[in-house]
């Protein structure tokens, strides 16, 4: 087996040239591949998530991971408590919150959806 590995090629090519090259070509442009469409978009994800969670303020309306809905009645460094009916409120650790739904977005929506049906 040793034998075999410190054979030089037969054609007389100098080793390591070209041929190496093209052999990892393929490799490259997977990882490429990889980085555009998985790595890159999750990191952006992750970086939006961040900034919405930190922008946790009292009165916003949230939908926690559990589907559970509420209005933020206070906000601590580490969790949220959450208002989810007149005389219960609830605990959460902010990373259990996954989308805030602001007056600003629902306005929008229904200026869209207004503008949609004028066209139609």
């Amino acid at each position: 087996m040793r034998f075999l590995l410190m054979v030089p090629p037969g054609d007389g090519a100098a080793p390591g040239g070209a041929g190496t090259l093209l052999q990892l070509l393929p490799l490259v442009f997977i990882i490429a591949i990889f980085y555009f469409l998985i790595i890159r978009p999750n990191n952006k994800k992750q970086k939006e998530t961040q900034k919405m969670l930190s922008a946790l303020k009292k009165g916003d309306k949230i939908v926690t991971i559990g589907g559970i809905h509420g209005v933020i009645s206070s906000v601590k460094e580490h969790s949220v408590i959450v208002k989810v009916d007149d005389e219960v409120k609830m605990e959460f650790s902010r990373s259990a919150v996954s989308n805030v739904e602001r007056e600003d977005e629902k306005k929008e929506e229904k200026q869209t959806t207004e503008k949609k049906e004028e066209k139609n």
